[in-house]
């Protein structure tokens, strides 16, 4: 019942999210719109715990097998995933440097990810995503544009006092700049290998986290595989009583129909 809830504050919270971008829209990429992402997370964690609630009530075996399944499917794409991304890991990298500079592009004009971009420009001290001259894909950023902001980086990219009022022109024509004359200025390493360093750093936590994501599903199926044994002993003992009392006596087991469709007996 929690995951089922979890499932559903997840997919609201993602249809909200979704319905707010729409108003500011204007990358197509899925994977910048993490709304996107809170809505299928949302639909597939209330689909399987919806079916994983009901085949409990209800002890059905299709059901029951149905939830196993489908838990052992999301476990092993998680898994595959993970290997796959690893194993190809400067495809990877490409990867996510290619749909940064596709939502630079559109900095201004996608809230959703100019905030994202902000945040992690600044906590993770890095500047775009292979480098701070990812920003000359911003039209308002690049050098021959006319505006003050042509050859500058947004200011989440600059050193930060924090006794200091921050100066939001501080990455002002920097982009044209070795990477030795601007390195007091601002970050200029790429936001992707900062944070891929991040989790190299922090190993201990990532592990704990992607442990308590996989162990759980993994001891669902454990124990949904034992829970099902168990109802079909249960149902072949009634059968098998039933048989010895003879034709003539009311069956004990109520099933919803043949197979694995069978209930357990109330």
């Amino acid at each position: 019942m929690p995951r089922k809830l979890i499932g559903g504050l997840i997919l609201s919270v993602g249809i909200y999210a979704e319905v707010e971008r729409q108003k500011y829209k204007t990358l197509e990429s899925a994977f910048l719109a993490p709304a996107i992402i809170l809505i299928l997370l949302g639909v597939i964690m209330f689909i399987v715990s919806f079916i994983g609630v009901l085949a409990s009530l209800r002890d059905n075996l299709c059901l029951l097998q149905a939830f196993m399944y489908i838990l052992g499917i999301c476990l092993i794409i998680e898994l595959i995933g993970g290997v796959v991304a690893l194993i190809f890991r400067n495809q990877t990298i490409d990867f996510l440097n290619d749909n940064i500079r596709r939502g630079i592009e559109n900095y201004y004009d996608d809230l959703d990810f100019k905030n994202i971009m902000d945040f992690v420009q600044k906590e993770f001290k890095c500047c775009g995503g292979e480098d701070y001259r990812d920003w000359s894909k911003n039209q308002y950023h690049d050098c021959s544009a006319p505006g003050p902001l042509a050859c500058g980086v947004p200011y989440t990219c600059c050193f930060r006092n924090t006794t200091d009022v921050v100066n939001t022109m501080c990455g002002y024509k920097t982009i044209d700049k070795e990477r030795l004359t601007v390195q007091n200025i601002i970050y200029v390493r790429g936001c992707t290998n900062a944070v891929l360093i991040w989790f190299m750093d922090n190993y201990t936590i990532m592990a704990g986290l992607l442990l308590g994501i996989l162990l759980p599903q993994f001891l669902g199926v454990l124990l949904t595989f034992l829970y099902i044994t168990r109802v079909e002993d249960i149902i072949m003992e009634h059968s098998v009583t039933d048989g010895l009392l003879g034709p003539g006596t009311k069956p004990s087991v109520e099933a919803a129909g043949t197979g694995c469709c069978m209930c357990y007996p109330i």
